[in-house]
C-alpha cells in the first residue's frame, strides 16, 4: 500500500503518540493528588466542626508587675480592646480578671489587674482571652442554687437565680467550646429587672452527659436539652419564658423558636453575637484560613450526608436547611432582639442582618463596632445593658 507524502505527514509519530500519553498519565495523577488532597482537607475541616473545641492559648503574657497590679500582654485584635475581660491561665492562678488598658504600643498592651496577684504567684506565659469576666456564679453575690436538668442523655447541670415573682424566666443558653460562665454576665440584668434566670448546659459540651457520637450537631439536636430546661421552668412556675443564645446558642435558641413543644410560653430571644445560618460563618472561617471556597463546600456536603458521618465524626447528618433560620424566618412567631459586632472576627453578622431585612416585623438589631465575638458586654456594658433592658420593658417583660 502506498502512502502519500501529505498524508504521512498528517499522522502522528509514535514518539509524539507516547509523548502524549505519558503526559495525560501525569495530569491524571496529579489531578487525582489534587482532588484526594481537597477531600482530605475538606473531611478535616468537617470533623473539625462538630467535635467539641477545647481552650487553647491565643494570648502571650509578657510581664507581670505584682506591686503595680499590672500585666502587659502581647497585642492581639482581643487584648487591644477597652472593657473588662478574663484570662485564663496555668500556674497559681487559673483566672484572673483584667481591667482597663493603661498603655500600649505596636506590640504590646499593659492591662490593670482586677484580680489580686501575690508575688509568689506562678504564671505560665501562655494564656487564653476570655469575655466571661466572671468564671463562677459565686462571683455574682446573688442567690443561686445548682440544678439536674433531665434530658434524652442524662441530667444536664444548670445554675438557677431566682427574680421577682417567678413569673418571667430568661434560659440562657452558652456557645460552642464554652460552658455555662460564658451567659453569667448578663444575670444581674435580668435580676434587677424582676426575671429569673436559668443558666444551662447541653450535651457534649464538657459538663452535660455526652451524647453515643460525643461530637456537636450544630443545635440540630442540642435544642432538645434546653427545650427540656423550659419544660422544667414551667414545671417551677415559669409562665412566660425569653431564650437568650451566645454564638452557637444563638443557633440553638432559633432552633427551640422553630420546633419546641413549649413555642406558647416562649415570649421572646435574645441572640448575643449568634449563628443565624451556618453555611456563613463556615465559609467566613474558611477565609480566615485560605482554604478554597471548594474546601467549605465539600465540608458541608460532608456533614449533611449521612453515608459520610464515620469520616466527620458526626453522630448523624447536619441539616444545614433547617439550620439557616434565614431561610425560614416565616416560621418566626415571637419578637427577636441581636446584638452583633459588625467586626465580630469569628461569626459574621451578615446573616444577622438578614434576618433583620426578612423579618422586620419582629426583629430588631443593636449593631456594635470593634467589640468583637460575644465580647459586647466587655466593651461597652452600658449600652449592651440598656439595650436588653429597654427591649424587655417594650415586650412588657420586665417587672
Amino acid at each position: 500500500m502506498v502512502v502519500s507524502r501529505r498524508a504521512a505527514m498528517r499522522a502522528p509519530s509514535p514518539a509524539l503518540l507516547a509523548g502524549v500519553k505519558a503526559a495525560l498519565t501525569v495530569l491524571s495523577a496529579a489531578l487525582a493528588a489534587a482532588l484526594g488532597a481537597l477531600a482530605f482537607v475538606s473531611l478535616r475541616v468537617a470533623r473539625r466542626v462538630v467535635t467539641p473545641a477545647v481552650r487553647v492559648a491565643d494570648t502571650r503574657i509578657l510581664s507581670l508587675d505584682t506591686s503595680a497590679q499590672t500585666i502587659t500582654l502581647a497585642r492581639t485584635p482581643d487584648t487591644q480592646l477597652p472593657g473588662r475581660y478574663g484570662l485564663f491561665t496555668s500556674g497559681t492562678e487559673s483566672y484572673v480578671k483584667l481591667g482597663s488598658v493603661l498603655a500600649e504600643d505596636a506590640t504590646s498592651v499593659k492591662r490593670k489587674l482586677l484580680t489580686h496577684i501575690g508575688a509568689q504567684t506562678r504564671i505560665s506565659p501562655d494564656a487564653a482571652f476570655s469575655g466571661w469576666y466572671y468564671d463562677h456564679p459565686e462571683e455574682l453575690h446573688l442567690p443561686f442554687t445548682p440544678e439536674l436538668i433531665g434530658s434524652a442523655v442524662g441530667p444536664c447541670p444548670a445554675w438557677l437565680f431566682p427574680a421577682g415573682d417567678g413569673e418571667v424566666w430568661v434560659v440562657q443558653v452558652h456557645g460552642r467550646g464554652t460552658t455555662r460562665a460564658e451567659c453569667l454576665r448578663a444575670v444581674p440584668v435580668f435580676h434587677a429587672l424582676g426575671i429569673t434566670s436559668l443558666v444551662v448546659s447541653y450535651r457534649n459540651d464538657g459538663e452535660a452527659p455526652r451524647s453515643r457520637a460525643g461530637t456537636y450537631a450544630l443545635g440540630a439536636t442540642e435544642w432538645r436539652d434546653v427545650d427540656a430546661a423550659v419544660g422544667f421552668a414551667r414545671r417551677r412556675g415559669a409562665r412566660r419564658i425569653v431564650l437568650m443564645g451566645w454564638s452557637m446558642g444563638g443557633a440553638i435558641a432559633l432552633q427551640l423558636e422553630l420546633n419546641s413543644a413549649h413555642r406558647d410560653a416562649i415570649a421572646g430571644l435574645i441572640l448575643e453575637s449568634p449563628v443565624v445560618d451556618w453555611r456563613v460563618v463556615l465559609g467566613y472561617q474558611a477565609k480566615l484560613m485560605r482554604l478554597p471556597a471548594a474546601v467549605t463546600g465539600l465540608a458541608i456536603g460532608a456533614l449533611q450526608t449521612e453515608w459520610a458521618t464515620p469520616m466527620t465524626g458526626a453522630g448523624a447528618a447536619i441539616p444545614f436547611d433547617r439550620l439557616d433560620a434565614v431561610s425560614r424566618s416565616g416560621e418566626l412567631r415571637h419578637p427577636i432582639l441581636i446584638l452583633h459586632s459588625d467586626d465580630d472576627g469569628f461569626v459574621p453578622s451578615d446573616a444577622s442582618h438578614d434576618l433583620v431585612v426578612a423579618r422586620p416585623d419582629l426583629v430588631e438589631m443593636q449593631v456594635f463596632e470593634v467589640a468583637r465575638h460575644t465580647k459586647l458586654w466587655n466593651y461597652d456594658q452600658e449600652r449592651w445593658s440598656d439595650s436588653i433592658r429597654r427591649w424587655l420593658e417594650r415586650q412588657g417583660l420586665a417587672s
